[in-house]
């Protein structure tokens, strides 16, 4: 999953909320994509602090 684009996570997070709404997941399944959604909500919390954290030596250089 760390080779995932960041792109590509936010797609499939929004994929699973909208099953979730839309109430397509039976119980079993629905366990196994939380565990799922959050893993990938912490890929991009990783991803989007790497890019600040980029983006801030960045400036600092200037």
């Amino acid at each position: 999953m760390e080779t995932m684009k960041y792109e590509e996570a936010v797609h499939q997070l929004e994929a699973i909320v909208a099953k979730m709404e839309q109430g397509e997941l039976d119980v079993d399944t629905m366990a196994e994509q939380l565990k799922k959604a959050q893993e990938l909500i912490k890929l991009c919390k990783k991803k989007l602090k790497h890019t600040d954290d980029e983006i801030q030596k960045l400036l600092a250089e200037q």
